[in-house]
């Protein structure tokens, strides 16, 4: 920009001033701002081009393992380390009060909070005694405890009076006067018992019993009293509503969800399937549509108490016309068909809900893969589908059973038996007696099985035979008058009203007359 002059003039200093005057046009050359601008660029490209070039924030999932992903990895590290840096402490803060307190402003505070136990509970206002205080020689009593003990399993009254601080005289009376009144065993466990004692004259002594009172039975109340003469029980029977409570209602996508909107206890609707799965197919005996009707044992006393029992009633009905009729009957507790009590029927028996897919006689092991006996039938069933009895008989045999595996043997007399094999599970035990259409276990692939089947024989004098071949008859026959009592039992559970055990049990208030008025005597 500057040129050196040719001669210089007089006092400038020669050429020390030449040099001088061009160093400084090269620092003034430098220093101009849009040099310094076109600097900065320059080196901003740079350093963008160089970041472009190493791809510093790569995608970590791809070339995984190769140096671009590590180079990504660091970056990621470093700034998740320099973002950890910055993580804020949270040790706490000491600041001053909101306002200044004293020793007396801050116990008062003290007296106010609520400390735990396991610190003392320190808290609340104290005062110190003064000379106005005077111990006391003994602290008086009250008058009357009153407490609740519960009757434990294997408990008696005795021992629980006694562990609630009845004296070993009173409890024995006790015992004695509730076991007059009603079995001891009928008291069941987890009973109540209010118990009032009573001022006692020693104070080593225990407090005599003033009053006792609980619920003997769901249908008696019992109290007993101190009287002048001592003891006495006294016995409150509780008026009890035994009618049977119906539901019905319709099958919807779900038998347990509809039948629980309808009102129906848990328990009930848990007995209602296992019914219905001993004697039909649950897969097919209720469709959607379909009324469900069941009926349960029902208590209620008159002090609000409710109590559920067994099922009685088992019914469903499709489009209109009854589908099942299942009625509990005799001392077992067990399950019939309204329509089979009094049938006869001959032929055939089906053990289980299926098809015959292997027949009697010599045929190839599907396992051992030779030709021998094969001594029965086989039924295609799905697995867990109930097999039932085909006649009246005693279980012979119920247990493991060689290449049967689980099974099960009836003697129907006469020389007759029966024998059903490849059991999931027996429903039966040895020496009891079972009936006709009564389960006695499930479908299952035991033993020497290449899936769930029913394996069924029959035996005449000790020696199978083929059960096709044999007319056998199931009688279904009852005594008149049992299969009177069983149509008139049905009769009476069909007829009783959805929810009606559900009304209240208070007497209904009388309709009360109205007044005569003196204007309608006129109008008349």
């Amino acid at each position: 920009m500057f040129k050196p002059r040719e001669v210089p003039e007089s006092g400038h200093g020669g050429p020390a001033a030449i040099a001088a005057a061009l160093t400084h046009a090269q620092i003034e050359a430098v220093e101009k701002p849009t040099d310094l601008i076109a600097r900065w660029t320059a080196r901003r490209e740079q350093a963008l081009t160089w970041l472009q070039t190493y791809d510093l924030a790569p995608d970590l999932a791809e070339d995984i393992g190769s140096r671009r992903w590590f180079r990504g990895l660091g970056t990621m590290l470093g700034l998740a380390l320099f973002t950890v840096s910055f993580w804020p402490d949270f040790e706490a803060i000491a600041a001053p009060p909101a306002m200044p307190l004293n020793s007396r402003q801050r116990d008062e505070f003290r007296s106010q909070t609520i400390a735990p136990l396991a610190l003392g509970a320190d808290s609340g206002a104290r005062m110190g005694p003064s000379a106005l205080v005077v111990p006391l020689i003994a602290a008086p009593e009250r008058s009357l405890v009153q407490l609740t003990a519960t009757l434990g399993q294997g408990d008696s009254f005795r021992r629980m009076l006694e562990r609630a601080g009845v004296n070993a005289g009173d409890a024995a009376r006790v015992e004695a006067l509730v076991g007059g009144a009603v079995p001891l065993g009928d008291v069941l466990p987890g009973t109540q018992v209010d118990i009032t004692l009573g001022r006692r004259g020693d104070a080593t002594a225990p407090r005599p019993l003033d009053r006792l009172a609980f619920r003997a039975r769901f249908d008696l109340d019992l109290a007993i009293e101190r009287t002048p003469s001592g003891l006495a029980l006294q016995s409150r029977a509780i008026p009890v509503d035994t009618t049977p409570l119906r539901i019905r209602g319709t099958v919807g996508t779900s038998l347990y969800r509809s039948a629980r909107a309808a009102g129906a206890p848990i328990e009930a609707i848990q007995q209602y399937l296992q019914v219905l799965d001993q004697h039909l197919t649950l897969d097919t005996a209720l469709e959607p549509g379909d009324t469900f009707d069941l009926v349960v044992a029902y208590k209620r006393s008159g002090s609000g108490e409710s109590q559920v029992g067994d099922l009685l009633y088992a019914g469903v009905e499709r489009g209109g016309r009854a589908a099942a009729q299942l009625l509990r009957w005799g001392n077992d507790g067990l399950f019939f068909e309204a329509s089979g009590m009094g049938a006869q029927r001959t032929g055939l028996i089906m053990p289980v809900v299926g098809r015959i897919t292997s027949g009697y006689g010599a045929r190839r092991h599907p396992i051992l893969g030779y030709t021998r006996m094969h001594a029965g039938i086989d039924f295609g069933a799905g697995y867990g589908s109930p097999i039932f009895a085909v006649g009246d008989g005693r279980v012979a045999i119920a247990g493991w059973h060689g290449g049967h595996g689980n099974y099960v043997r009836l003697e129907h007399g006469g020389g007759f038996g029966t024998g059903y094999g490849h059991m999931s599970r027996i429903a039966v035990s040895p020496g009891s007696h079972v009936r006709a259409g009564q389960v006695i276990g499930y479908v299952g692939s035991t033993g020497l099985s290449t899936g769930p089947h029913l394996h069924y024989e029959l035996y005449k004098n000790g020696a199978t035979v083929n059960p096709l071949s044999v007319s056998f008859t199931v009688n279904n026959q009852v005594d008149q008058k049992e299969l009177a009592a069983f149509k008139a039992r049905l009769t009476a559970l069909k007829a009783v009203q959805p929810g009606a055990a559900l009304m209240s049990l208070a007497p209904r208030q009388a309709a009360v007359a109205s007044p005569d008025r003196e204007i309608d005597r006129l109008s008349r």
